[in-house]
């Protein structure tokens, strides 16, 4: 998710290079970072830098585990009387969790209101009824219970409510700063993937410009204050979106990771993540209910985007940029859409980054290295995602998620182009959503 205030910084600096200044967003959070280098060694002992300044802090108080939801009476005596709850269709009602927050919000002397019906890919239309219904009844917290598409919806109303102006143009097309009140946001989780539980982002579609955007909002002012994390409440969801989920957080940690030349702390860290990922997942896909699978799904999508990986990245971003506007015009499910979209991609840009490549496929693929090239052994750690991908049983084509050849073009042509190793044309993203049809 890159603004265009960082996708023109990036077009501005020779961003592969580890020389002067650096501009760079973790997710989007526009700002400059100069290099620091403490000396850290490995066990081979050569430095892993990690050469971008940062300063890190994440609000949210997490609870997770089956016993999270006792928390959340405690939690809503933090705040006023007056709760939005943002769902989305029947799932919570059919699951009985909704019957538990209503009783927990009445015991708690709540007056509550609310908004249902999110779309999994959240319209800017229900983000302003949200808006409308947050200034109406002077709310205190806005409260989602839901996956990311709920959570991000809900985040993208606690920021626009008292807007002055249209806040899809300041907010989302020119990454303006937020100068007016926001409404704290709390969570509880029923799908993973997106990590909006414990980050500011906010990805809506304007379904009238046919545009899919992400804002990540400083983290201060758009992290929920609180999240509820439990892994048996993501059961009822689907296998098709289970899936959908999982290879979203492989697709957040693929982003963070094919990028830099450096030896970086958070590398490894992306890697652990990635191997937990996808021994949970081989699980998770025979058995949908066992705990142990799911529950470290549930903490991999956390952490694989609270951003306490992203530092010290660069960072790439692409696939979700093409994604977005492949979910504008086809309103596909995000993770098969990033699904389909990943292999192609990587397939075109690996030579730029090739040394992190051949990493990825030694360390996460266990590509035996003996007599291949090192093109040979990072292409097959690209099929070898690609193996992973037809395992969980995704889509691998766009015709099969509803995307036309006359699309193509236009979605191309609306993809902000950012990249990581390399930064695409408009001819070479049309280049690979061909590939991917």
């Amino acid at each position: 998710m890159v603004c265009k205030k960082t996708v023109q910084r990036y077009k501005n600096v020779e961003h592969q290079k580890l020389t002067g200044n650096l501009y760079f967003c973790a997710m989007n959070n526009c700002r400059d970072v100069k290099f620091y280098v403490p000396t850290i060694r490995n066990k081979q002992n050569t430095i892993i830098a990690m050469n971008l300044d940062f300063t890190f802090q994440n609000p949210t108080r997490i609870h997770f585990g089956r016993s999270a939801m006792n928390h959340l009476a405690d939690e809503l005596k933090k705040f006023g009387p007056n709760i939005l709850l943002v769902y989305g269709k029947n799932s919570i009602k059919k699951m009985g969790l909704y019957d538990q927050v209503i009783r927990t919000l009445k015991e708690c002397g709540k007056n509550v209101v609310e908004l249902p019906g999110i779309n999994s890919n959240p319209r800017y239309s229900q983000l302003l009824e949200g808006a409308r219904l947050v200034r109406e009844h002077h709310v205190d917290l806005i409260l989602a219970v839901g996956g990311g598409s709920v959570i991000d919806c809900s985040k993208g109303i606690a920021m626009s409510a008292y807007c002055e102006g249209d806040p899809w143009t300041r907010y989302w097309e020119n990454g303006e700063d937020v100068d007016n009140p926001v409404v704290p946001v709390a969570s509880i989780l029923t799908m993973t993937g997106t990590a909006s539980e414990m980050n500011g982002g906010s990805v809506i579609t304007h379904e009238d410009k046919k545009l899919k955007l992400g804002r990540v909002f400083p983290l201060e002012l758009a992290s929920p204050k609180f999240s509820i994390l439990n892994p048996e409440f993501t059961y009822s969801v689907p296998k098709y979106q289970m899936v959908s989920g999982i290879f979203d957080i492989f697709s957040h940690l693929m982003e963070q990771y094919f990028s830099g030349d450096d030896d970086c702390v958070s590398d490894y860290l992306l890697e652990g993540d990635m191997l937990a990922l996808i021994s949970a997942a081989r699980k998770a896909i025979v058995n949908q209910e066992d705990y142990e699978a799911r529950s470290n799904i549930m903490w991999c999508a956390t952490m694989g985007l609270n951003k306490i990986l992203a530092l010290s990245k660069t960072q790439d971003w692409e696939v979700h940029m093409i994604e977005h506007q492949l979910g504008a015009y086809t309103d596909c499910a995000h993770g098969i859409g990033l699904a389909i979209i990943s292999v192609p991609y990587y397939r075109h840009i690996y030579k730029y980054g090739l040394h992190r490549f051949v990493r990825y496929a030694q360390n996460i693929w266990h590509v035996a290295p003996e007599d291949k090239t090192d093109e040979q052994i990072a292409l097959e750690g690209i099929q070898a995602l690609g193996d992973f991908i037809a395992e969980m049983g995704i889509p691998q084509t766009l015709r099969e998620v509803g995307a036309t050849e006359e699309m193509l073009p236009l979605i191309a042509e609306s993809t902000v182009k950012c990249g990581g190793y390399h930064v695409p044309t408009t001819g070479e993203v049309l280049e690979i959503l061909k590939a991917c049809y």
